[in-house]
């Protein structure tokens, strides 16, 4: 029951459009225009769409031909990470002012648990509408805020008025808002998953909660029990402040298909260089090194091998990428090349601040 569960004070903090916010903001000729970040009027794939270009229908994951199609006047703007990753730093240096039980998902968004806070501030709301007003003065950009009693009401929550809003969920709120919540905007059911949901009739919170843990698990297999629990407004994840980091990647899109393995080392030997340089910035190494090729028909292939070592180093990472680009023919020639590092030796330790923090059932929100 969900009455028997602590309850805790949850923010869930989301930039607005981070990428093209950022852009905008170091090139202001670019505010009120629509922006795309990444990709380009023949190749590639979007990063991210500024609200501009989003009215056209342009979206992140979108390939860039399409999105100039929907958007004639779409302006592409090359990705600059590092800009980004410093920008991401100073906003969480605002959200360690509140609390130490941070957990980001990305460069734009993270878990904030304020149950016990830096400021004593009772209100979790309060509590959000300072932080992203600091955000806006102290860094230039605006963000988005859910708050609410766990991580997953709290993320739905903050989709809810963006840009630049917040909504919160309050626990008495918590069952009613979930449903009444339209099944697309949970988070975890992709479009396959609520395209299927729509045909067993499920529309909405209050019709997956009338199916069984045994229909779900039965329809959805291990996702069955989750879609089970939430949607009763029952989700234990705790606030990670060190949230354990499970593989690292690169990949490059090229502006020109390659047909020949020949080709593809120069490319490999680059991403490789990436991969190695973020491993060595991380202070891990992995046993798994995976290499991933889309086709010219977008049709998506990878290979694996396991070391019975972990490396880091560079040339041995491209040696086993190599490897597995030899490893048999391709099938067509190559739009996209990447390398990632799997089955690395983070720490699994939990830090004190990981620790589950029980509160009382009421308080203000």
């Amino acid at each position: 029951m969900l009455s028997d569960l602590p309850i805790r004070k949850i923010i869930h903090v989301d930039m607005d459009a981070f990428y093209a916010s950022v852009e905008i903001m170091d090139n202001p000729e670019l505010k009120g225009k629509p922006v795309a970040v990444g990709g380009s009027e023949k190749r590639g794939v979007i990063s991210a769409a500024s609200y501009e270009a989003r009215k056209f229908g342009v979206k992140s994951a979108m390939a860039g031909n399409l999105a100039i199609k929907l958007c004639p006047e779409l302006i592409f703007v090359r990705p600059r990470f590092e800009r980004y990753a410093e920008i991401s730093k100073k906003i969480r240096k605002i959200f360690l002012d509140y609390t130490d039980l941070v957990e980001p998902l990305s460069l734009d968004e993270a878990y904030l648990d304020v149950t016990n806070n830096k400021k004593g501030n009772p209100s979790a709301s309060l509590l959000a509408k300072e932080i992203r007003e600091r955000i806006f003065n102290e860094v230039g950009l605006t963000a988005s805020a859910g708050i609410s009693i766990n991580k997953f009401i709290a993320k739905v929550a903050s989709d809810y008025n963006k840009p630049n809003g917040q909504k919160t969920v309050n626990p008495e709120d918590v069952i009613p808002f979930l449903e009444a919540l339209d099944i697309r905007k949970f988070y975890g059911v992709g479009k396959v998953t609520a395209e299927k949901m729509y045909q067993l009739g499920i529309f909405t919170g209050k019709d997956l909660k009338l199916k069984s843990i045994a229909y779900l698990d039965e329809h959805f297999g291990k996702s069955g029990r989750y879609y089970y629990y939430v949607v009763r407004g029952i989700h234990t994840s705790e606030v990670k402040p060190n949230r354990i980091r499970k593989s690292l990647a690169a990949e490059r899109t090229f502006n020109e298909n390659l047909s020949s393995e020949v080709f593809m080392l120069e490319k490999l030997e680059r991403i490789a260089d990436e991969v190695s340089r973020r491993l060595l910035k991380s202070k891990v190494s992995g046993k798994t090194v995976t290499l991933k090729i889309k086709y010219s028909d977008f049709t998506l292939q990878t290979r694996s091998k396991t070391l019975q070592y972990f490396i880091s180093d560079k040339a041995l990472i491209l040696e086993t990428a190599k490897d597995l680009l030899y490893q048999e023919k391709l099938s067509n020639s190559v739009r996209l090349l990447g390398i990632s590092m799997s089955n690395l030796n983070t720490e699994t330790k939990k830090t004190p601040e990981q620790k589950q923090v029980s509160v009382q059932l009421k308080f203000d929100f």
